[in-house]
């Protein structure tokens, strides 16, 4: 079934757009007519991105943008390149960037706890802080920022303490800004991935996958897809009397 065009006529921002959920993201709301802005550290991967979004709307206009997420100076060159390109802010926001350093809480050391947080956590906070100034700014009243946080982050996972606590950061990171944001017209949401098949989660060993997928109701990994879904209905209109939310993507993990 064609996706609706529910998103035809808005400019979307989604950063870790160069590949796994965020590049999914980008596919999904191309397809619903938005003007996307794939925003990555790695510049050949975003532009990988770019080469496979549709245009089925006169007027769809796509780019490709590097950017370091946990750097304010670099934050802040992507959105005026962005408002410099489109001459407007944009309305609909995507803080997919991520990434991990796997360890055990005894033996983290210290750049692996900080590196995470920077890149999730605080490249979240940035990445929402430039878009909402522009938006207010603009005189824009409708806006959707859209944070990706995780399942861990509420539920916690062995190895993983520096993840699961950014995205726990991210996730109160959402509630507090849609708090102070509505006031403006931007919502701002949460989605909770599980375990989807992407780059990142390919470097979980199998024997751990395997103790993991007993957990899940739906008896499989995620697809990107799946949780651009979620980010479509969040980004459209759809879903305007929701804000402050975090939703689960997770395939019914450890509800069981």
């Amino acid at each position: 079934m064609a996706a609706p065009y529910r998103l035809v006529s808005r400019l979307a921002v989604v950063s870790g757009g160069g590949s796994g959920i965020g590049r999914a993201v980008c596919q999904r709301f191309a397809s619903e007519g938005a003007s996307v802005v794939v925003a990555d550290c790695n510049k050949e991967s975003a532009y990988e991105t770019l080469a496979l979004l549709s245009h089925n709307h006169r007027g769809q206009e796509h780019m490709a943008l590097g950017v370091d997420v946990s750097l304010k100076d670099s934050v802040e060159t992507l959105l005026n390149n962005i408002q410099s390109h489109y001459f407007q802010p944009p309305s609909v926001c995507v803080s997919a960037a991520g990434i991990t350093q796997d360890g055990f809480l005894l033996t983290m050391e210290e750049k692996d706890f900080d590196k995470v947080i920077q890149v999730n956590l605080k490249g979240t906070f940035l990445l929402t802080q430039a878009v909402s100034k522009a938006l207010v700014a603009a005189g824009v009243t409708k806006g959707s920022i859209i944070t990706v946080g995780s399942i861990v982050g509420k539920v916690g996972n062995v190895g993983q303490i520096n993840y699961s606590a950014s995205k726990a950061g991210v996730d109160g990171l959402t509630r507090t800004a849609a708090k102070e944001l509505s006031r403006y017209g931007i919502r701002c949401n949460c989605v909770l991935p599980g375990f989807i098949a992407t780059p990142m989660t390919e470097k979980v060993p199998e024997r751990v996958m395997n103790k993991i997928t007993p957990f899940i109701l739906m008896g499989r990994m995620g697809k990107p897809a799946e949780v651009a879904d979620v980010c479509a209905f969040l980004a459209s209109d759809d879903s305007r009397y929701i804000t402050g939310v975090s939703i689960e993507v997770a395939g019914g993990l450890f509800i069981g």
